[in-house]
């Protein structure tokens, strides 16, 4: 992962395909994102060569109210943390909130990925 106040890049690797992401600057609460499938071999050397900072996550997708939420449970230094997102049409977009979702953290920064890769939610005082 590579971030600045520009700019994320990111490069991440599924069961059997790699990726790479790269989300533009917040403007609200939305960002623009582009991600493209790139071959497995490429992610894997672009992750042991270029890599500065690692998040180790699992991701499910669970379908609430006809919208997708994605669940990332944090692994290794960032274990016991779990964020739901969810992708919207637009900012203004209703959507109703589940209920095992505890708090609200859009906006928050400590809970960006960039953020965690370098400082993990192991670090953070409780």
């Amino acid at each position: 992962m590579f971030s600045d106040s520009y700019k994320t890049i990111r490069v991440r690797q599924t069961n059997d395909k790699g990726y790479i992401t790269i989300k533009g600057a917040s403007i609200g609460i939305s960002r623009p994102e582009f991600e493209y499938e790139i071959p497995m071999q490429d992610a894997e050397v672009l992750l042991n060569k270029f890599s500065i900072s690692e998040l180790i996550k699992v991701r499910y997708k669970i379908l609430f109210k006809n919208k997708i939420w994605e669940v990332d449970e944090f692994l290794g230094e960032n274990i016991g943390l779990i964020v739901a997102e969810i992708e919207l049409e637009n900012e203004d977009e209703q959507f109703e909130m589940p209920d095992w979702i505890a708090n609200e953290v859009t906006g928050i920064q400590k809970y960006y990925n960039s953020i965690l890769a370098t400082f993990p939610y192991s670090k953070w005082k409780k």
